[in-house]
């Protein structure tokens, strides 16, 4: 569990409702319920209109990474590194292949079945390089869904607002109708904004972050593999990859 996003969560709704309450408002005046379908199901609809049904499948799997994000532990990462380059010194890259039926990382298994293959080293450079990109574009891809929909949101949030001055000005001989319709402009309004600002942007921005992170490991997955490849020393390989850890 990731406390941090947790907290941010707590602290940005408290920062909301305490200001409210401060102000002499009550949490009550910030529940409303045609607003919040008018907000919520307008930026869902419109993020689902302009998203490819793999890509936001692709973001609801993503989600979780927010409050439960992948550890990537780069020191580990680099021993198992270290690890390989001394077998493959000692029994050659064929010493690899047990290693490589019992790595539970499929990137670092693809690579590792490569050595064992004998491919050339550019090859597994650019076929495991291949990969990562990709990888790394349909993540970014699923988080764009929630950017998306943090761009939508706040002007979801003043067409919410304008329906519910509409609904006031047609009702100016009712004063019982006002209160309802000026509720609506209003609230309407601090749910797009809110709901963009507060949830999805960071959302975005949190998975993005994962996706930088997982892409790095990767990299020096990547690196240690086509060091192995090369034939270089062990002590030079951890060496060399120690700038990748945090």
């Amino acid at each position: 569990m990731d406390i941090l996003s947790l907290l941010g969560v707590i602290l940005g709704v408290a920062a909301l409702i305490g200001g409210n309450f401060m102000e002499g408002g009550s949490w009550q005046s910030l529940i409303n319920g045609p607003a919040a379908i008018i907000v919520i199901g307008g930026t869902l609809g419109a993020a689902m209109l302009q998203t490819p049904w793999d890509q936001m499948r692709r973001a609801f799997s993503v989600f979780p990474w927010v409050f439960n994000p992948p550890v990537k532990l780069f020191d580990e990462g680099l021993q198992r590194i270290v690890l390989w380059a001394v077998a493959a010194r000692k029994e050659g890259l064929l010493g690899l292949e047990t290693m490589a039926e019992s790595e539970k990382d499929a990137f670092a298994q693809k690579g590792l079945q490569l050595l064992v293959d004998g491919s050339e080293t550019e090859s597994i450079r650019r076929v495991l390089e291949t990969d990562m990109i990709v990888k790394e574009q349909r993540d970014l891809d699923a988080a764009r869904f929630f950017e998306s929909m943090g761009g939508y949101s706040p002007t979801i949030g003043i067409i919410g607002a304008v329906m519910g001055l509409i609904h006031v000005m047609r009702n100016l001989a009712d004063p019982n109708e006002l209160g309802p319709g000026i509720a609506i402009a209003f609230v309407a309004t601090i749910y797009g904004v809110g709901f963009a600002n507060l949830f999805l942007l960071p959302i975005a921005n949190k998975i993005k972050a994962c996706v930088h992170q997982q892409s790095q490991y990767r990299e020096l997955i990547i690196e240690g593999i086509v060091s192995i490849a090369e034939g270089e020393n062990p002590r030079s390989i951890e060496t060399k990859l120690e700038s990748y850890l945090p």
